[in-house]
């Protein structure tokens, strides 16, 4: 099993679409045993999958007051399973504060051994939950914009896990006509590319992946792609 983090320093950047179809490309395309984790109190990744965007239990998993097998359900897409998120995570940085268990997150995953890859959609920021992350997680995706603003916030990331964590930089919103984006893409050519298309914003109308609707677009083969660049990752290549 593995534990795979959707993260990135700021908001707005694709993370809970790449979270959700990545889990898809894990479960599809991989036939892999998956489990989403929504850790972000936003709860996008839940509302996308099917499940509700509120709530009071979700925080109750890291206080053991209930159990995160409890949590897990079924989502519409075979082997894809999902902890949803809602309000109570709102406090999530604050309970782990409060409990002082560096490692709650990452002994929750040991537990759910089910499960041959764990996405987790985390918050943006440097948090709490972000240290938790850190140490529970075998590889952080980290989507970049190409913009002087999302590649410094790239460093900050890079300069906080220190080695820790693989990182695996992707860009993402690329539109290659642009010219800072041709430059982006040019000074990191071995970085994966998830271009802009109003398809994954489509997401949101169908609340679905976009290999369950639009499984032949640019933008789903980039998913498709980028999944076996995090295999490949995984496998130490």
């Amino acid at each position: 099993m593995a534990a795979i983090a959707i993260y990135s320093l700021k908001g707005g950047v694709g993370k809970t679409s790449m979270a959700v179809n990545l889990a898809w490309c894990a479960a599809s395309l991989c036939a892999r045993r998956t489990l989403l984790w929504d850790l972000d109190p936003q709860a996008a990744s839940t509302w996308l999958l099917g499940g509700p965007a509120h709530g009071d239990q979700a925080q109750a998993v890291f206080s053991r007051d209930i159990s995160a097998d409890r949590l897990v359900r079924q989502t519409d897409i075979p082997r894809l399973s999902l902890i949803g998120a809602d309000d109570s995570l709102r406090g999530l940085d604050h309970l782990f504060h409060a409990i002082d268990k560096k490692k709650r997150l990452g002994k929750l995953i040991d537990g759910l051994d089910d499960y041959e890859r764990i996405i987790l959609d985390c918050p943006p920021g440097l948090t709490e939950t972000t240290e938790q992350m850190l140490r529970a997680a075998d590889l952080i995706v980290v989507p970049v914009v190409p913009s002087a603003l999302a590649t410094r916030a790239l460093e900050v990331v890079d300069g906080h896990v220190r080695g820790r964590v693989p990182l695996l930089p992707v860009h993402v919103m690329v539109d290659r006509r642009r010219r800072l984006h041709a430059e982006a893409l040019a000074a990191h050519p071995d970085w994966p590319v998830i271009p802009m298309a109003s398809l994954v914003e489509a997401m949101g109308e169908h609340r679905a992946p976009l290999g369950a609707f639009a499984p032949r677009s640019s933008a789903a083969q980039a998913y498709a792609d980028l999944w076996r660049s995090v295999e490949r990752r995984l496998a130490g290549g």
